[in-house]
């Protein structure tokens, strides 16, 4: 398996009965991710986080002050904690803390990446800002769990705060009316980023971003970039370079023609090959994703990034990777990331054995919305498509649950406010049809 990055440090005799204790949980934990022939339930999560927390509690018995040291236990104790994280997400328990878990290590890559690549839209970091807040908040409601998980959590939520605070001051010197300008640099360079890892390389989509970056450049006067209003006002120490940067990469791809150092493309491969999986997971993550999923992917990207040796590549003789071997690696590295954090944060809390009813009703709710935003129906036999779809899940319930054999799997509320919504939608729809003919 892919895994977690090794640390320098030795294992002490206290510890290496833990050590042992966790890596078995570990194996544990693999075994039932690896098992499809059935969903996870919430009773096979929970007695291994509980393993889990008892090894803890014993490792920081054995530590006591010595709490900083960072070994290979601290490697299989995060591996495990990254897998009951998303577990917990699986069975549909996103709102409880160990769900967080894996949200804030993808969250730190990716601040951490952000950083070192100094370009970034204002609406990454909304999306970053709101979901810290969302898991702040079920971190404080949530006090049942571990004090030790709970408070692991929080230093790295806590750390998390602190990257997006730095990322947030470096974009503070831009004036308000300058912010278009420096986002319209970002969907430039990102798309020639994206163009230069296309299976087909496409000049004339490399020209149509080269032809908006001149007239920018046009546009300057004494090496200042306008703003909207056409003044050169607060940000020129962000835009300019940032336009100079998007003008050398156009030339470097189109030098390269698509292709990569052949030292690199080995690890450029493996990339490709992260990338085109996780981009069809984004596209089917509603059907076909089971959470745990990620945790392969993601250890993979880890150990790719961590090969780096002060921010660069090296091939298998020392040597660094030119410029644009670099940008190319880095570009998928940070894709990969992005798209897991975007898989994780559409993951709903419905447990997998539910995801079938619970999809069918989400695409009910979108077709009765389509509906209702083209002027509704003119008679309520239109309805009964929907009508009969409805009641056909309906009459799954069990006392008014949702049943797998005898199991009730968790998510009963959210299926149950969507098929009340979806009722909702279908009686206005019909009483309009019904009172249209007495309007008249």
């Amino acid at each position: 398996m892919a895994d977690s990055p090794m640390y320098t440090a030795p294992v002490n005799a206290a510890e290496k009965p833990i050590l042992e204790k966790l890596v078995s949980i570990r194996d544990k934990l693999l075994l039932l991710k690896q098992d499809k022939s059935t969903y996870v339930k919430s009773q096979d999560v929970l007695p291994l986080y509980e393993e889990i927390i008892e090894q803890v509690q014993l490792l920081n018995d054995a530590r006591g002050s010595d709490h900083l040291v960072q070994n290979r236990v601290d490697s299989i104790l995060d591996d495990c904690l990254q897998l009951i994280s998303l577990f917990f997400m699986a069975v549909g328990r996103n709102t409880e803390a160990p769900a967080l878990y894996s949200m804030t290590s993808n969250i730190i890559r990716l601040c951490d990446h952000l950083k070192e690549a100094a370009f970034y839209s204002t609406r990454d970091l909304e999306s970053i800002e709101n979901t810290l807040s969302g898991m702040r908040r079920t971190l404080e409601r949530d006090g049942e769990y571990s004090p030790y998980l709970l408070t692991r959590i929080k230093y790295r939520i806590e750390a998390c705060e602190k990257l997006l605070q730095e990322l947030r001051e470096f974009l503070s010197t831009l004036s308000p009316p300058m912010v278009p300008t420096w986002e319209k640099l970002v969907s430039i360079l990102r798309a020639i980023a994206a163009l230069n890892t296309r299976s087909k390389y496409s000049q004339k989509d490399l020209d149509d971003l080269r032809t908006q970056l001149f007239d920018m450049q046009k546009s300057m006067h004494d090496g200042k970039l306008p703003d909207e209003q056409g003044q050169a006002s607060d940000g020129q120490n962000l835009v300019v370079p940032l336009l100079q940067r998007c003008l050398k990469f156009c030339e470097m791809v189109e030098e390269r023609q698509g292709k990569i150092d052949p030292r690199f493309q080995d690890t450029y491969d493996k990339l490709i090959e992260i990338r085109s999986h996780l981009d069809r997971l984004t596209m089917t993550q509603a059907w076909s994703l089971r959470e745990t999923d990620l945790f392969m992917w993601q250890r993979k990207l880890d150990r790719i990034d961590d090969s780096r040796r002060d921010g660069n590549f090296f091939d298998a003789e020392g040597h660094p990777a030119d410029l644009h071997a670099q940008r190319t690696l880095l570009y998928l590295i940070r894709k990969g990331y992005g798209l897991i954090y975007q898989l994780l944060v559409a993951s709903e809390p419905v447990s997998e054995a539910l995801l079938p009813i619970y999809n069918q009703l989400l695409t009910l709710r979108k077709c009765l919305l389509e509906v209702k935003k083209n002027g509704g129906v003119s008679n309520p036999r239109e309805l009964y498509p929907y009508s009969m779809k409805l009641n056909s899940i309906d009459n799954m319930r069990v006392d008014g649950k949702f049943q797998v054999g005898k199991d009730i799997p968790e998510g009963q509320g959210s299926v149950n406010s969507l098929l009340a919504e979806c009722y909702d939608m279908a009686y206005e729809l019909r009483t309009a049809a019904e009172d249209g003919p007495e309007d008249d």
